[in-house]
């Protein structure tokens, strides 16, 4: 869900993708209260992601390691999530694109920047995997900003593999689910 200021006193409320415009903040509240049922909220700055075709895109960074705690955690598998059309997320998304072919349609980086985002994710696995030793895959969501900054948006301990069956390139789907027997 994302509010944005709309003047002095009225916002422009998108939820999935649908957009209103309310006009006083009591009604953004209580519309919210509302729509929140009593769960809480995290609010956050919104990033301004890359871009391709006028849509947001990130990337899942898969990093795994091998059964022991000393094991060495292994960056292996990626591809890039496109907002569908209407969409301010990436989470409703078409068909996933290889990460190197993505950075290139939204003109912001190359190889080195790929491995820039692999290095984090691997960094935030070391010190995850530093605080909850059983911990052997990380599937992370990194953004990249329309300044090249690299941004974790979150990581999930158990990450949908299906989008890596529907790359064209079956190496990294079965390079995950050897890393997961191991």
């Amino acid at each position: 869900m994302f509010i944005k200021r709309n003047g002095a006193n009225a916002y422009r409320v998108q939820n999935e993708n649908n957009a209103v415009i309310m006009r006083d903040t009591d009604k953004v509240l209580k519309w919210l209260r509302k729509k929140n049922r009593g769960h809480g909220y995290i609010v956050q700055r919104r990033l301004q992601l890359a871009q391709i075709g006028h849509k947001p895109f990130d990337m899942r960074i898969m990093t795994q390691r091998k059964k022991g705690s000393a094991s060495t955690w292994s960056v292996t598998g990626s591809y890039a999530k496109v907002a569908a059309k209407g969409y301010l997320v990436t989470n409703v998304t078409s068909r996933p694109l290889p990460v190197l072919k993505a950075l290139k349609l939204a003109r912001i980086g190359d190889r080195s920047l790929l491995v820039k985002t692999e290095r984090i994710a691997l960094l935030a696995a070391k010190r995850l995997g530093e605080h909850y030793p059983k911990l052997r895959q990380v599937g992370f969501d990194i953004g990249i900003d329309k300044k090249r900054r690299i941004w974790i948006i979150e990581g999930n301990y158990k990450p949908d593999l299906r989008p890596f069956r529907r790359l064209k390139d079956s190496s990294m789907h079965r390079r995950i689910l050897w890393y997961k027997k191991q």
